[in-house]
């Protein structure tokens, strides 16, 4: 179907570098919109991202993604206040075990002091380095302290980018994958299987896809290697962790990092694999074994019978090894892509990046009237106290329907996360949007009952409810139906 609608902008990706920029040009006098060709926002590399918000002292001078770190870093303070996000900053530890490894992080801090990363220190004293780390490795000979650093929860900040560019404007559409994209007459027309939109302009946030998309309108000069990492997740409050813990850095990455999240739990990974496929997220043996090897030099005491989920994300690695934020030669269309780590950093200042090309290209941004920068902060049953709670469940009884009992979710909250603009639709929606089935049983005792409330809010079939999409169905049909046909193909029933 094609949309008579004929837009200013459109942003193909909704992780968080689309929803990011989606939120910024929603200030403007334009209609845009986001097509994104999962069920949901923030299920690609969004997802299964670290959530860490780097220093930016790491990535090499000549590459853009070192200036625009730097930048997003100090960016994420009034963000979070607008956005209502969860982040955090904790500082995080670059650290040295041996001599040589010292002089490695004191060339990071003076460049990083240069070029306006705040408050570096080398530390070398043990005693004070354990005193801020307990649980890291008494071999220890020195750090490098960056207090700006610090963690968010990747997802659940996307989303509120994306409430926020809906409320002013944006539209969104999911299940859209790009399969054709025409330009003639300053013009795109982007056909999905489902419907087909036109724009002026076009910003290709495409991520591990992002190659595919420019090839469409005939643009070869960059290419995309998927690169996987591996992770596990340790239980809510296993280990309490103080700072991110990266060990010193090689050319290939970050290496092995042992972090804490927003919510309690901590991590370890990931590793760094290049592969061929765009959709291989599985882990191996021997993955999650060399991450356990590279965790343990850091953090010896990791609570291995804590571990409740294995997971894999992938990386969008460009041959140039930088990000590609690019006015292309074709008139109107923007290639953000190659945006690996530090991506996620960097995406407030990304998204300025974007607007000060659109300006260039002559587009007319007029700031509305009415734009409203904020997000409310999601209500959550644990932040409330006793007497609030109580006056909550009083005014609305699913306040006091606890849903997932690891994580402590109510119904109120699932009922939230799929009424909300661009809400959820899936069961890894709700889990994204409000942590249920999260915890430590990992959905095995709350499915049925977000099954239940997916099916009479979308007011679908439970056997049309998806993990995640097209092909994840989680039932198929009642059993007795099954039953019944079986036994009518057997013959066994007359």
């Amino acid at each position: 179907m094609l949309s008579s609608e004929i837009y200013d902008i459109i942003i193909i990706g909704g992780g968080v570098i689309g929803c990011n920029i989606a939120r910024a040009l929603s200030k403007y006098n334009l209609k845009i919109c986001l097509l994104e060709k999962n069920a949901d926002i923030a299920m690609g590399t969004t997802k299964a991202n670290s959530g860490v918000i780097h220093a930016g002292y790491s990535a090499e001078r000549q590459y853009i993604k070192r200036n625009l770190c730097i930048r997003g870093n100090k960016l994420y303070t009034q963000a979070a206040k607008e956005l209502n996000f969860p982040f955090k900053r904790i500082g995080s530890f670059v650290v040295a075990f041996e001599v040589e490894e010292i002089k490695l992080l004191e060339e990071l801090r003076k460049k990083g002091i240069e070029d306006g990363v705040l408050d570096l220190e080398l530390i070398l004293d043990k005693q004070k380095i354990l005193k801020m780390e307990p649980h890291l490795s008494e071999d220890v000979i020195g750090v490098l302290h960056a207090p700006s650093a610090g963690i968010v929860s990747p997802y659940e900040m996307t989303f509120a980018l994306a409430e926020n560019a809906a409320i002013n404007g944006v539209k969104f559409f999911r299940n859209q994958e790009v399969i054709k994209i025409d330009h003639s007459e300053y013009t795109f027309k982007i056909t999905t299987p489902r419907n087909e939109f036109k724009c002026s302009n076009l910003i290709n946030c495409a991520g591990l896809y992002s190659a595919k998309i420019s090839k469409m309108l005939g643009l070869d000069y960059f290419d995309i290697t998927p690169r996987k990492g591996e992770y596990i997740l340790f239980d809510r409050n296993s280990i309490q962790l103080n700072k991110i813990l990266f060990p010193t850095q090689t050319k290939l990455s970050k290496g092995i990092l042992v972090c804490p999240t927003f919510h309690g739990n901590a991590f370890v990974g990931p590793n760094a694999q290049n592969i061929n496929d765009l959709e291989d997220t599985s882990t191996t043996t021997a993955g999650l074994k060399e991450i356990l090897e590279g965790a343990r030099k850091l953090v010896p005491n990791l609570p291995l019978r804590a571990s409740i989920q294995n997971f894999a994300g992938l990386r969008a690695v460009s041959n140039t090894y930088d990000f590609i934020i690019d006015n292309t030669e074709i008139y109107g269309f923007i290639n953000v892509a190659g945006i690996l780590s530090p991506g996620l950093t960097s995406s407030f200042a990304i998204a300025e990046k974007v607007i000060d090309i659109l300006e260039l290209l002559g587009v007319e941004l007029k700031l509305k009237d009415n734009y409203n920068p904020y997000r409310p902060k999601p209500e959550r049953f644990t932040d409330f106290s006793k007497k609030q709670l109580e006056k909550k469940i009083k005014e609305d009884s699913s306040w006091g329907r606890i849903i997932c009992r690891c994580e402590k979710i109510s119904e109120r909250e699932i009922l939230n996360a799929i009424q909300a603009p661009v809400g959820a639709t899936t069961l890894d929606g709700v889990k994204f949007r409000c942590r249920a089935g999260m915890g430590r049983c990992q959905a095995g005792f709350c499915r049925p009952r977000v099954m239940e409330i997916l099916s009479n809010e979308l007011n679908i079939p439970y056997q049309a409810i998806t993990k995640k999409g097209e092909d994840t169905n989680i039932l198929i049909a009642k059993t007795k139906d099954l039953l019944l046909t079986q036994l009518l193909e057997k013959g066994n029933l007359k």
